[in-house]
């Protein structure tokens, strides 16, 4: 991605950590104040999603979940807060099956109820600040995170849930995320569903 942006005349740098740890993710923030001068926009993309019933779900794979969905966007989020400029915009991630409530998503669905509760909040704690706080909630899309694991049949189904009957793509979610990035400067404090109208 960094060639990419380099060689389309853009800037860009790469820095690596882990999103629930409150050291490198400062390290980070500071690499990008450091190449570019501030930070304007984050975008909170870090996720994972381990899918089962409650009934039988493993503990240890929700805590590594939570984690990462809750811990390190709160993490990440709380150094937007202290860091953004003037004029600039955090986006979270959130996730629309937490009203298409399909069957064995409960875990993930409750990490990014967490989400959203931060979302909402952390945009009226920097009342005065000119910086938005949104979260885009995608509905089923054709990532490696949302494929991984189910069959052809499963898929399908899942792309007749839209009234479009098609699987989002990453550059629908890219849209909604340019848009409360740059110009959707009145739009603050909400949950945007990009999910094709399927709830």
């Amino acid at each position: 991605m960094v060639a990419a942006i380099i060689q389309a005349d853009g800037r860009a740098i790469s820095v690596a950590g882990d999103v629930a740890d409150e050291t490198a993710m400062s390290a980070a923030f500071d690499a990008a104040e450091a190449e570019f001068g501030g930070v304007d926009v984050v975008v909170n993309t870090a996720g994972v999603m381990v899918l089962g019933p409650v009934a039988e779900f493993d503990l240890d794979a929700l805590d590594r979940m939570h984690r990462t969905n809750i811990r390190g966007t709160f993490v990440v989020d709380q150094q937007a807060a202290r860091r953004v400029r003037t004029g600039g915009a955090i986006i979270n991630f959130s996730t629309s099956v937490k009203k298409l409530a399909f069957p064995g998503y409960a875990p993930y669905a409750a990490s990014k109820g967490a989400v959203d509760a931060i979302t909402l909040i952390l945009a009226r704690e920097l009342r005065g600040r000119d910086v938005t706080v949104n979260a885009v909630a995608p509905g089923p899309t054709a990532t490696k995170l949302f494929l991984d694991g189910k069959d052809d049949a499963t898929i399908e189904n899942l792309a007749k849930t839209t009234p479009l009957e098609r699987l989002g793509t990453p550059n629908d979610i890219a849209e909604s995320v340019a848009f409360l990035a740059g110009p959707a400067r009145w739009v603050n404090g909400q949950i945007i569903y990009v999910n094709g109208g399927a709830i």
